[in-house]
């Protein structure tokens, strides 16, 4: 019994997969109903519930709409799709890679300025006990993912959970291939260097400077991290 329910899943995991790219690729249009579930299934070759369990996914990730007595409309996910998109959209197309760290260098300078107004005594140690985190992780992955909860904590000593969950929207987005973005952190000692002068500003208390400090060091980590797609483009 296991074995088959792993089998099953494993179906709906690919046919969503396959759903999913050929909605982005254009097969199936913004706007436009998908075919009859009898003929889509066909088409897929799968069973028809096989084929509900991927499209109840796909309408719970934004990309469909289904209205009983009309049928299921693909979404323009531009228009109504969220940032829980973004992981998906990531794996499909690195060039969405170079926007997301723009987004995030921006929000991440505001979120330096405020955190540096806002943090408490507490997050003040806790900033800089997760930069020594950085300094002596065992390597560039520990080290990328213990910057990674420095910002985490930048964003929590603003105050406002509402960039804390933009924060984690955009790491979220790029974690899941960031074996390939750890070139600024292979070397933590230096990873830490970095970083600290942003770390240190929002302790003291400077808010321009921790929001200089921030953008310069994630356009900095930006760069780095993006050479390397561009090189094999």
């Amino acid at each position: 019994m296991r074995d088959e329910t792993i089998a099953r899943q494993s179906v709906v995991d690919l046919l969503e997969a396959r759903l999913r790219d050929d909605i982005l690729d254009g097969a199936h249009r913004p706007g436009s109903l998908l075919p009859p579930e009898r003929d889509l299934a066909a088409r897929y070759g799968v069973t028809r519930t096989t084929l509900k369990h991927a499209l109840t996914r796909l309408e719970q990730a934004g990309m469909l709409r289904t209205r009983h007595g009309i049928g299921t409309k693909v979404r323009d996910i531009l228009k109504v799709g969220g940032a829980e998109l973004l992981p998906m959209l990531v794996g499909r197309d690195s060039a969405w890679l170079a926007e997301i760290f723009e987004a995030r260098r921006h929000i991440g300078a505001l979120i330096a300025r405020r955190a540096a107004t806002r943090r408490t005594d507490v997050q003040a140690r806790r900033l800089s006990a997760l930069l020594v985190a950085v300094a002596e992780a065992t390597d560039g992955d520990a080290a990328q993912l213990a910057d990674v909860e420095v910002h985490r904590e930048l964003a929590r000593a603003t105050g406002n959970r509402v960039y804390l969950l933009l924060t984690n929207t955009l790491f979220n987005a790029y974690l899941p291939v960031r074996l390939s973005l750890r070139a600024p952190f292979e070397q933590p000692a230096e990873a830490a260097a970095r970083i600290a002068p942003l770390v240190q500003a929002v302790v003291d208390g400077r808010a321009a400077d921790a929001e200089r400090a921030a953008e310069c060091y994630l356009r900095a980590t930006e760069e780095q991290m993006l050479r390397p797609l561009k090189t094999t483009r």
